[in-house]
């Protein structure tokens, strides 16, 4: 089985997020891939990916993916249901959390208690 093979759910992933300028090369045993993700969460999930696949710390593959927009995390658009605790662990790990999100946005939100289907709000950084 080739690396590409191995990997295949990687560069199935970075397609589906629309990685840009992203390459992928073969040789002397190992996979190197790069370019560049929208956003932060959008990296961490090719490396969660990796992992998945490759363990902790993969020695057959190597990956240099840049993050094109560091303002914030990710944008979110809320679904029916959610709230920002649920947002927060989905992106944090921890439901506590829930008032960074709330703080970042303002702008939209008066009540960290009151969030809307459709809205788009920003998950700032970790």
């Amino acid at each position: 089985m080739s690396l590409q093979d191995k990997y295949r759910e990687v560069l199935n992933l970075g397609e589906e997020l629309g990685i840009q300028n992203g390459n992928v090369i073969e040789e002397a045993g190992v996979l190197k891939v790069w370019g560049t993700a929208q956003t932060q969460y959008e990296k961490d999930q090719l490396w969660d990916k990796i992992k998945e696949i490759g363990g902790t710390n993969p020695s057959d593959i190597v990956a240099d993916v840049s993050v094109a927009n560091t303002e914030y995390y990710t944008k979110h658009t809320v679904k029916s249901g959610e709230t920002l605790s649920k947002i927060a662990k989905h992106y944090y790990k921890d439901a506590n959390a829930y008032n960074k999100i709330f703080k970042a946005n303002t702008d939209q939100l008066k009540n960290p208690d009151l969030i809307h289907p459709g809205q788009v709000l920003v998950i700032p950084n970790p």
